[in-house]
């Protein structure tokens, strides 16, 4: 018996799901340049052809889960975060929460996390030797520390710096999360430490 139109439509959008969330791990894992179709298609489970049907190229495929995985709600959340009237430490508590209950609970987040990552060495964000990104995320993170620096809560060094280093153990975690079955999650307490001054 024939399927009917809404069950053949039911199965292009799992099909699509299915692409999308598959692409988005191996994207993750692989970066944009050390991807080929062929081999995508391989892990996804289809044909190189039947991903074609869905996706134009390689490029339309990447850029729509780039849409679908960029940080602008994050970003938003995070300038709401640094214009609140609270002391930095408090922020930095909050963010480390967030970051960790978002890694727990959503492998999307995780992979989001690697993949931009992947893209700012593929974009070659980097604008100097110091480390000093453009990426957004950086620079809001940055102004914590420097607020916290201030307040003396935070521990001493280049802000833009600590700020590579505290999303470098995010990304890290992240691809723990997305390709090993055996490890063991930082705590929210572990991730905060990071800028954080001991407190005895």
């Amino acid at each position: 018996m024939p399927k009917s139109p809404e069950r053949c439509q039911e199965i292009r959008e799992e099909t699509r799901s299915k692409i999308l969330h598959d692409s988005m791990l191996y994207f993750a894992r692989n970066g944009f340049a050390g991807t080929k179709i062929s081999d995508l298609a391989k892990h996804i489970g289809i044909g190189q052809g039947t991903l074609y049907i869905y996706f134009k190229s390689k490029e339309e495929l990447f850029n729509e889960i780039y849409t679908l995985t960029n940080y602008s709600e994050d970003i938003k959340n995070l300038k709401i975060l640094v214009h609140l009237p609270v002391s930095a430490q408090k922020k930095i508590r909050e963010l480390s929460k967030s970051i960790m209950a978002n890694l727990m609970q959503d492998e999307n987040y995780a992979a989001k996390v690697a993949l931009n990552t992947q893209m700012t060495f593929e974009k070659k964000e980097f604008v100097s030797e110091e480390t000093i990104y453009q990426s957004e995320l950086y620079q809001l993170t940055e102004k914590i520390i420097i607020q916290g620096q201030k307040e003396g809560s935070v521990v001493d060094g280049v802000p833009m710096k600590l700020a590579d280093y505290f999303w470098g153990v995010v990304y890290l975690y992240s691809l723990k999360k997305l390709f090993t079955t055996k490890y063991e999650l930082i705590s929210e307490e572990d991730l905060a430490r990071i800028l954080l001054k001991d407190e005895t």
